[in-house]
């Protein structure tokens, strides 16, 4: 696994500049990957929760009493 973030703090902007930015950019993008992760999460979760749900009342509406 290699250090991204040393990566793109040493490599100069198209602009110009220094790396500060891309800096900034590259941390804003790997919260913008954790949003991401951490819905997929919430929502698989979420369906996961509702199956086991559905399935308690379709094997209570089919049990024997």
């Amino acid at each position: 696994m290699t250090d991204t973030h040393a990566d793109d703090a040493a490599a100069p902007n198209p602009d110009g500049g220094s790396g500060a930015s891309s800096g900034a950019r590259s941390e804003a993008r790997w919260l913008e990957r954790g949003v991401a992760l951490r819905a997929f999460f919430y929502v698989f979760g979420t369906h996961v929760f509702a199956g086991l749900v559905y399935l308690l009342f379709f094997l209570g509406e089919h049990a024997k009493k």
